[in-house]
């Protein structure tokens, strides 16, 4: 990282006249000058101007910014990891298992830091978050659907026998023949291996240079159905959140647009007190960043209040006075290991599905590298940088499986776009930010008292999250010749074909009959997933029918990935030397890199470092 710091960076509000110059950002800098230190006249409308960013990727704030910061960019993501960690553990027959929920949301919070870290640090080296990955879900609600009993085994029999000498019916509880925990631990373990198996293939896709060979085939008609699968699918994990209580479900959605959406052009001003100017006004859309965190806050509280006055009986799920005990027995600092839910076994049909998603997750994960480099106005990712991205990522999923996690880790767009509205592109900042899901992951307590939160109050953050992914995924379209029938057809064959088929298997639970039964539960739990059904029949149509690439959106998608000829000044940071990984000079500059599809290739790097230099010098005013 860059050494450069702003040791005295102050914040301020603008003034009527100046907002108009400035647009809509409501926390304002000072600017750097020249010789590197910061000087108080220059206000940062004209940095703004400049490159568009308060930090750079390579600037290092001061320390009570990166901070501030840090936690904005931790908080704005905590509630996708906590409802989708709590999703794992209601497919695992753990829901109901305070302690078990603690772990998981531990050891979630855990691997979000420390990929994080991995991918600011050694990975495609931008200011990127990695959280838990919704698509390796679809798999695991697939298994909910299909084996609604799968729980049953850890559940005591009742038996009621009449006996004939005293008259009278005799009831007789027979303990469960699998103890819950061991049943909890026996399904962890087969997310475990096969997450393991899932993320080692993620890995070599990226360490062998394989990504480039799969967008020749996969564009956005085949990634645009099976994505959209998923957030039409995962609705059903929603409404079963928020069925317990439709109306603290939908005023926990509905106060989360109101705030992003409906206030999204007012800024709320924010009491703020420095040296220089004492105590002032600033505004800041903190209501917008924060918008569903904040509308979960609320709803826990109404769900708080309706406790208290006795309007939830018998709705334990809605209630806040359940969980006590668990977070009193909790302790106060958890620290998750390899194998703390036992050695880890091998289900063929989980580790399809996860498959899949590990296809899905690496092409959307290269989508967000783009993005977030158009956002910090950075050169696009050279081949190297995103290999070693999709490598960490992979990387970091296979030891999420040892973790038992029961999910991978994924880059975070919503945290691209939180870039781009605070205006901070520093990776010093998402340094801190994985330290601080690490802390998260290590304090217990923290984790137990999130567990608690009521269910409608998931499940109407839950609606509007999946809402949102729908729509970014739709977005995609937009690479597409929407008037061509053929794309017409293949997108809406295959999102038929991907709800049609697993509804079937779900309602004729016979329907498949191979004689084997292993080979019935297989078959079922493949075609029960709607990802696998819609990904294979749109690939396959998208790569058989006549098309060009302009008309399948993949031109279109490569030439986003390639900068044009002429537009390297443009970038505020000059070159391609910031996604260099962390190496010594001589290693990097060494002849077998040229081989290690991870790395830089020198001759390569020469040569675009002097075409740069050359068009710096041809752009000097002649003397």
């Amino acid at each position: 990282m860059s050494n450069s710091t702003n040791p005295s960076v102050q914040v301020f509000t603008v003034s009527s006249e100046m907002e108009n110059h400035v647009g809509e950002e409501g926390m304002k800098m000072v600017n750097h000058t020249e010789n590197g230190h910061v000087d108080d006249a220059v206000t940062v409308e004209e940095k703004e101007c400049e490159d568009g960013l308060i930090y750079k990727v390579t600037d290092n704030p001061p320390m009570h910014l990166t901070i501030l910061f840090a936690f904005q960019q931790a908080l704005l993501s905590l509630a996708n990891q906590l409802a989708l960690s709590l999703m794992v553990a209601e497919a695992v027959c753990g829901d109901k298992n305070p302690e078990f929920k603690t772990k998981l949301l531990s050891t979630t919070l855990l691997m979000d830091g420390i990929t994080t870290l991995a991918m600011v640090l050694f990975g495609v080296r931008l200011p990127l978050f990695q959280g838990a990955a919704f698509e390796y879900v679809v798999p695991l609600l697939a298994l909910q659907t299909l084996y609604p009993d799968r729980c049953d085994a850890g559940k005591p029999t009742v038996t009621t026998m009449f006996n004939e000498t005293t008259g009278m019916n005799l009831t007789i509880v027979t303990n469960a023949t699998v103890d819950e925990w061991d049943l909890i631990m026996s399904h962890v373990q087969y997310l475990q291996g096969s997450l393991m198996t899932a993320g080692f293939i993620h890995f070599l896709i990226g360490a062998t240079g394989f990504v480039g060979l799969i967008l020749n085939f996969v564009g956005p008609v085949t990634i645009v159905p099976t994505i959209l699968l998923i957030g039409i699918y995962m609705q059903r994990a929603a409404v079963k959140f928020v069925s317990v209580h439709w109306g603290i479900g939908l005023l926990t959605a509905g106060l989360s647009v109101i705030f992003s959406l409906y206030l999204a052009r007012w800024k709320l001003p924010i009491p703020m007190w420095t040296k220089k100017r004492g105590c002032h006004v600033m505004r800041y859309p903190l209501h917008q960043v924060f918008a569903i965190l904040i509308a979960m806050l609320i709803g826990w509280g109404v769900s708080g209040i309706f406790t208290a006055c006795g309007l939830l009986e018998g709705n334990d799920l809605a209630r806040t006075d359940i969980g006590h005990e668990a977070i009193a027995d909790a302790n106060w600092f958890y620290f998750p290991y390899p194998g703390q839910f036992g050695p880890p076994d091998f289900s063929v049909s989980v580790f399809v599905g996860f498959l899949i998603a590990t296809m899905i997750s690496v092409l959307d994960s290269i989508g967000d590298y783009y993005a977030c480099a158009k956002t910090c106005n950075v050169p696009p990712p050279p081949n190297h940088a995103t290999n070693r991205g999709i490598a960490i990522e992979g990387l970091c999923t296979f030891f999420s499986g040892i973790m038992g996690c029961g999910h991978a880790t994924s880059t975070y767009g919503g945290n691209v776009g939180a870039v781009g509205i605070t205006k901070v592109g520093s990776r010093q900042v998402f340094v801190l930010c994985g330290i601080i899901y690490i802390a998260f992951g290590l304090v217990g307590k923290f984790s137990a008292v999130f567990i608690t939160i009521p269910h409608p109050v998931l499940g109407g953050a839950l609606i509007v999250m999946f809402g949102m992914f729908i729509g970014v995924v739709l977005s995609n379209l937009q690479y597409v010749n929407l008037t061509s029938t053929r794309n017409l057809a293949i997108i809406g064959l295959s999102v038929i074909m991907g709800l049609a088929v697993p509804y079937w298997v779900e309602k004729t639970p016979d329907g498949i009959q191979t004689g084997n039964e292993n080979a019935d539960r297989i078959l079922r739990t493949l075609l029960g997933n709607a990802n696998l059904t819609g990904a294979l029949l749109a690939c396959f149509m998208d790569n058989t029918l006549p098309g060009t690439k302009e008309e399948r959106g993949i031109t279109a998608w490569q030439s986003s990935e390639t900068p044009e000829e002429g537009q390297s000044s443009v970038y505020t940071q000059g070159d391609i030397s910031l996604y260099d990984p962390l190496l010594p000079e001589r290693v990097k500059n060494l002849s077998i890199m040229k081989y290690i599809p991870f790395l830089p290739n020198p001759k390569l790097k020469q040569t675009k470092r002097d075409s740069f230099m050359s068009e710096e010098m041809h752009s000097l005013p002649a003397l």
